[in-house]
């Protein structure tokens, strides 16, 4: 059951992304938060967009829902039909589920918060198929759909506790493109974000995260915490993007610091981002009288592409990091890349760059008879009494694909054994059809296996080289361990920020005091109340009581007593305002 009324799909900017129904909008945040509750914004999300697959009487805890999304710019399959995604949507009864509490608000200081009564699961699975709602029998292992009352291979009876556990295994299941879960007082967690290094087909990283933030959005949640576990490439890429943008890959959705480990802070956070990021690469490049190193030669090669200068870390590891975005992208594209900066002018005059490749011509030339491959390090070393180091850099970088007086074309390559950039003259029928600017720079897969060794001997604290002096080497490895030992981060969307002001309403942020002394370790978030202009004191009263009656599993029996700090106030009284607070003789 998919939605065909695409009309009122908007596209958004970039290619391959989820088209959004208008709900997505951002421009329908403040309009579609509603001042209500997410609990209650999620069932209106459902009952406007969802189907359900399955009946819900089957299972006592969990009833689940579906609805596909479907793109118009990436085709699924030989039929050219657009590509379609399944979002499952789970909701379970946490008070007949078999997991009442949570791990994630243990670890990020959530744990005081009353159990609530629902939780919401948002789950698109690895394949995006909204075919997949399949489980196997539990006699013979043939599949069955879901709504099967009996198997049509051995014809065994298929229980609602079979389909129960198959949901649950779903629940728990680490391979889904993304999984999320709020919570009916709006806070939640996303549990999983698998991209297409993590085996998506259709959908990048940045694309589910797109989606599931607006949904959050839409939706009103207060906040979600995260473990970034995330890699790029096989390394660990909270550490990496913190070096080149200073905070984790989700901080570029808002997620900041929520909880670190061994007493860790944000502003120990943020000492060892400075501290790595600003760490200058000449301590690896000097060694006195040394041999030059692997990692020397690597970090010189890279200094030598880059048209601005390459000093910190940061420098590096975000030009490598944008060298291998680059040369992913198609051919065409690359050539207006931003390999090249615009806004450097060039310190020489033309006569300078064609006199230094003249000469670099005639090198090449005299090594044709061989037919052998001239290694940028020896080119520059035969011409470093011709020009400056860095007008030879400069020439060096564009000379791929310069056509000699002689009719001959420079063709170059990345030497796999040596690794290094190699030259030579070849004639011009026997360079392939596809050369350029973008030959003068190393494959993908050999940038890629630059960064892990980079990573390695630079960043990681238990495989980095030795640094000098050792106080910096020290200094080094507890920032990147501090970093690494940061997996918790949060958002804060601040519903109580984007509500639509009304002059109709009155808004009051609700919160409890506990009177029974039993549960004094809770700490219950406020609720937010919206009344219209003329509500009395009864009105409010009873409006809270039901927002946390209906929040939390433990104030089934919750009674609200009086206003705190108001003295007393006759239940027909209409003028209130301001922040209130509860107190309630007994929650049992």
């Amino acid at each position: 059951m998919g939605f065909k009324d695409t009309s009122m799909w908007p596209r958004l900017n970039g290619s391959s992304q989820l088209k959004q129904r208008p709900f997505m909008r951002r421009s329908c945040y403040s309009a579609k938060l509603n001042r209500r509750t997410p609990e209650t914004n999620v069932r209106c999300f459902l009952s406007k967009h969802a189907c359900v697959p399955c009946p819900p009487s089957l299972l006592l805890s969990l009833t689940t829902w579906q609805i596909l999304f479907q793109f118009d710019d990436l085709i699924a399959g030989t039929d050219s039909s657009p590509a379609v995604v399944a979002l499952d949507v789970v909701e379970e009864d946490v008070t007949r589920s078999r997991s009442v509490y949570y791990d994630q608000c243990r670890v990020v200081g959530w744990s005081g918060h009353p159990v609530c009564r629902k939780g919401f699961h948002f789950i698109i699975r690895a394949s995006g198929s909204p075919t997949e709602g399949y489980q196997k029998c539990s006699v013979c292992g043939d599949m069955l759909q879901l709504w099967d009352s009996r198997c049509k291979s051995c014809n065994s009876v298929i229980t609602a506790d079979d389909l129960e556990d198959w949901v649950y295994l779903q629940l728990e299941d680490t391979t889904h493109l993304l999984h999320g879960v709020i919570h009916s007082n709006g806070y939640g967690h996303l549990l999983t974000l698998n991209g297409r290094e993590g085996g998506s087909k259709v959908l990048s990283g940045c694309d589910i995260m797109n989606f599931w933030d607006r949904l959050c959005l839409t939706l009103a949640v207060r906040k979600v915490s995260v473990m970034d576990a995330s890699k790029k490439y096989g390394l660990e890429y909270r550490l990496l993007h913190a070096i080149t943008r200073g905070h984790p890959w989700y901080g570029d959705w808002g997620y900041e610091f929520g909880a670190g480990s061994y007493a860790l802070t944000l502003d120990t956070y943020h000492e060892a981002v400075y501290a790595l990021s600003s760490m200058p690469l000449s301590c690896f490049l000097y060694q006195g009288r040394k041999p030059r190193t692997r990692l020397q030669a690597v970090i010189e090669f890279y200094q030598s592409l880059s048209d601005s200068d390459l000093v910190t870390l940061k420098d590096l590891f975000s030009f490598l990091l944008r060298l291998i975005h680059e040369t992913h992208k198609p051919r065409a594209a690359s050539k207006k890349s931003t390999f090249s900066n615009p806004n450097i002018s060039c310190a020489w005059t033309r006569n300078d760059v064609e006199g230094v490749e003249q000469a670099m011509f005639k090198v090449l030339l005299a090594a044709t008879g061989n037919s052998s491959w001239v290694t940028r390090r020896a080119l520059k070393g035969a011409m470093c009494k011709v020009a400056s180091p860095k007008l030879l850099n400069y020439c060096l970088k564009y000379l791929g694909g310069k056509v000699a007086s002689n009719g001959m074309i420079v063709q170059t390559r990345c030497n796999p054994s040596s690794d290094a950039i190699e030259f030579r003259l070849e004639l011009l029928s026997c360079v392939p059809s596809v050369t350029g600017l973008d030959s003068n720079y190393p494959p993908r897969e050999h940038i890629i296996r630059d960064l892990k060794f980079l990573y390695d001997s630079i960043l990681h604290p238990q495989t980095m080289v030795h640094y000098r002096p050792q106080p910096t080497g020290e200094l080094m490895a507890n920032s990147a361990a501090k970093l690494l030992d940061c997996k918790q981060f949060v958002k804060d969307y601040k519903p109580d920020k984007m509500s639509v002001a009304n002059p109709f309403t009155i808004h009051f942020w609700c919160h409890v005091e506990l009177a029974d002394e039993l549960k004094d370790d809770l700490v219950v978030p406020p609720e937010l109340i919206v009344l219209p202009s003329n509500a009395t004191v009864a009105d409010l009263k009873s409006e809270a009581t039901k927002a946390f009656q209906e929040v939390y599993a433990i104030f089934k029996r919750f009674q609200t007593k009086e206003l705190l700090d108001y003295g007393p106030l006759n239940d027909s009284m209409t003028q209130i305002f301001g922040w209130i607070k509860w107190i309630s003789p007994s929650t049992m």
